[in-house]
């Protein structure tokens, strides 16, 4: 009997330190990444930012342990993903960076023979630079293998239902036995610079809308925070991204006690880990916050994992 398949898409992480470079490769090959039409201007410039990035880059891994948190984090979700959808069901998962790459993983699809691949993008918000880019990469490998299954994906998964109910359990968490109501909740959404969204991204409307879904869910379980607000992280590079950044927006807020949500992350990593947590706390504590808190994405909690089955089960 042929087999179903669940492939979970992401961008990745380096395995090892010896993979950072081949992450950034990578990344800066993706003409979604770098919209220009000449692919040898494109690795032109990739090889400049690669070139320019990769020793600091390797040192915020270093303090990471050697590795991204990311890799882990995923694999600890396949496994719970695989229990919770049984043996029936192949669970899987693609890099768009870094091992495992797709390839690799429609080739081991091909030779379990499946019938049907449901792919879900980890990105809850659409984005030509994740969403799109993990699944024609995926897409694209798999018809190199000739085979015959059918193909399901998902876009976006912001609306979820119980998607946003372990955002919420992860702000209680990370609130701990603190009152909101003296907190400044900032989420935090991966930046974009502003020309692709010009083109007609729909990351920020969708991440705009995720905000005012949260909003309304954390009323409903009575957290009402001191103010609710929005602001955009990662910015590289001199041209203008997606405002405001998360640093205008803390020198911004009054009240010196915030906690962060990595709106646009389902999985920690580096950005997560380093650069919301080490990164902006220094910030934070240069400003005179006497409390800077930063709540862990769902990763593997069993809420997510029932979404994840949830989304796979509505594809069928």
């Amino acid at each position: 009997m042929k087999k179903e398949a669940v492939v979970l898409l992401n961008m990745g992480g380096p395995n090892d330190l010896s993979e950072v470079e081949v992450f950034l490769k990578n990344m800066f090959a993706d003409e979604n990444i770098l919209a220009t039409k000449s692919a040898f201007l494109r690795k032109l410039i990739g090889g400049m930012i690669v070139h320019s990035r990769v020793a600091a880059a390797q040192e915020v891994y270093e303090e990471l342990g050697g590795k991204s948190p990311i890799v882990d984090h995923t694999k600890n979700l396949v496994a719970s993903l695989q229990s919770a959808l049984g043996e029936e069901v192949v669970v899987d998962f693609a890099m768009r960076y870094t091992p495992p790459f797709a390839d690799e993983v429609c080739q081991r699809l091909e030779e379990e023979d499946v019938r049907d691949i449901y792919l879900i993008p980890l990105y809850p918000q659409y984005s030509t630079t994740t969403t799109k880019s993990s699944l024609e990469d995926f897409i694209q490998a798999y018809d190199k293998t000739g085979g015959n299954a059918r193909l399901h994906w998902v876009r976006n998964f912001y609306r979820n239902e119980q998607y946003n109910r372990v955002i919420v359990k992860k702000i209680q968490e990370a609130l701990g036995d603190e009152d909101a109501s003296e907190f400044e909740l900032v989420f935090s959404a991966h930046g974009l610079p502003q020309k692709i969204i010009d083109k007609g991204d729909p990351y920020q409307k969708q991440v705009q809308r995720h905000v005012e879904i949260l909003k309304a869910k954390l009323r409903q379980e009575a957290l009402e925070f001191a103010g609710i607000h929005l602001a955009y992280q990662s910015k590289v590079g001199p041209m203008r991204w997606l405002e405001p950044s998360l640093e205008e927006k803390l020198r911004l807020l009054k009240n010196k006690k915030v906690l962060i949500f990595p709106i646009a992350f389902t999985i920690d990593n580096s950005e997560t880990d380093f650069e919301l947590g080490v990164e902006y706390a220094e910030i934070a504590k240069e400003l005179g916050f006497s409390r800077y808190k930063v709540a862990r994405c769902p990763n593997d909690d069993e809420g997510f994992v029932q979404a994840l089955k949830a989304i796979y089960l509505e594809l069928r």
